[in-house]
């Protein structure tokens, strides 16, 4: 069971996550919110059980979020699970969080982190991923500096993320390796994540018989959301928590930002699907925070929410969100690994984070980008992007950096 510090999100605690009430119950808000733009009230949050680990979640957690003070109000305010990486901030997130966790009884949250192995420039790919097999070795030294930044004994949720092959799932070094944190006790659950590939790598995690926990890409915007809904499924049948990651699908529907996703709707759209046990959503302030929080009043999706997610096809927009189908590499005549150079222009035009698009950028240069010597793209994205000219934007992010 978990508990907390404070009298009312003790008693809070206790009965979401021990299974003692129902589905959801009301929780006291902190009345410590100065400039925060919300007003204290009674607040509802929904529950789910996380597979077979026996955790009990709210179905609206926390991705990578930054700002101590925005992490601490966060788990002040009902929410529970945080998500981090060792790769997100070249580290520096799980340094925040340690320094959130430090007075903090360690049954009152729970942390889910991961590996951050080496990048292969020319696919996209994390090496590991099969074909390039990063030492195993590397999982364990990995989580101790984890644990070391995180300033905890255990995590409770280690990932091996960034898979796109079944073959993976079930690669045995690897695997071995997860059983072996297991068994020290420096984790107490093992998962999987995917953000390319989803419907096979999450079968292959509900049959592997291994895995406790699956994190995938999952929202409204995905061209194979009916695979992966049902992939969901098995996965939630196979007794694995579901995680989903990538809500909100991009944020935006233009560069120019003019024309906003209905994040609500979007949130919602995941979680009518009773397999997703919670999500991920990162927000960036408190007003993002209070949104995302208040989707649990009502979850069910309205009339004017389902119409608004179709405003983007309506006026013709692509998006911004790269759904890493891979279809493209085939047909790019240079080779480009053109999924990583999608996903940074979302970070660069649609989240405004230029560190974090070139974060992804690592390894290319402005003149690397091959598009300026195609009079055409022939290339035809399965979200209508128009390639060439969001790489030539991206070639002018490079050459300013």
């Amino acid at each position: 069971m978990i508990k907390t510090p404070r009298t009312s999100r003790r008693e809070f605690l206790k009965a979401g996550l021990a299974g003692i009430a129902g589905a959801s119950i009301l929780t006291k808000c902190s009345s410590n919110q100065t400039n925060q733009g919300n007003q204290s009230k009674d607040r509802k949050i929904v529950f789910r059980s996380l597979g077979r680990t026996g955790l009990r979640l709210p179905v609206v957690s926390m991705g990578s979020t930054y700002g101590i003070d925005l992490v601490r109000t966060a788990l002040d305010e009902g929410i529970v699970y945080i998500h981090t990486s060792s790769g997100y901030s070249e580290r520096n997130h799980e340094r925040l969080l340690g320094n959130v966790f430090r007075n903090r009884p360690r049954d009152s949250f729970v942390i889910g982190t991961s590996p951050d192995f080496p990048y292969d420039f020319g696919t996209g790919d994390r090496s590991s991923d099969l074909g390039f097999r990063a030492d195993p070795d590397l999982i364990v030294e990995s989580i101790e500096g984890s644990l070391k930044r995180l300033k905890l004994d255990y995590v409770d949720i280690y990932y091996l993320l960034s898979i796109g092959r079944a073959e993976t799932v079930s690669y045995e070094p690897y695997m071995r390796a997860y059983e072996q944190l297991k068994k020290s006790g420096k984790t107490r659950f093992v998962g999987i994540g995917t953000h390319s590939n989803e419907p096979e790598v999450i079968r292959a995690a509900a049959e592997s018989g291994f895995w406790d926990v699956v994190l995938t890409a999952y929202n409204f915007r995905q061209t194979h959301r009916e695979d992966v809904r049902e992939a969901v499924g098995k996965a939630a049948d196979a007794g694995l928590g579901v995680v989903a990651m990538k809500t909100q699908a991009g944020v935006y529907w233009d560069r120019t930002r003019l024309k906003m996703i209905n994040m609500k709707a979007a949130l919602k759209w995941v979680l009518q699907d009773e397999n997703v046990h919670t999500t991920i959503p990162a927000f960036s302030n408190y007003e993002e925070m209070w949104e995302d929080l208040s989707v649990m009043e009502d979850l069910k999706l309205t009339s004017e929410e389902r119409r608004d997610l179709k405003l983007g096809t309506g006026l013709g927009l692509a998006g911004l969100y790269c759904q890493q189908c891979r279809q493209c590499l085939t047909q790019c005549p240079a080779g480009l690994e053109i999924p990583g150079l999608m996903r940074a222009y979302m970070y660069a035009f649609g989240h405004k984070q230029p560190d974090k698009a070139l974060e992804t950028l690592r390894g290319w240069s402005s003149a690397g980008l091959a598009c300026r010597d195609c009079a055409a793209c022939t290339v035809r994205c399965a979200l209508g992007f128009d390639i060439r000219s969001r790489t030539l934007e991206l070639a002018g992010v490079l050459k300013n950096a």
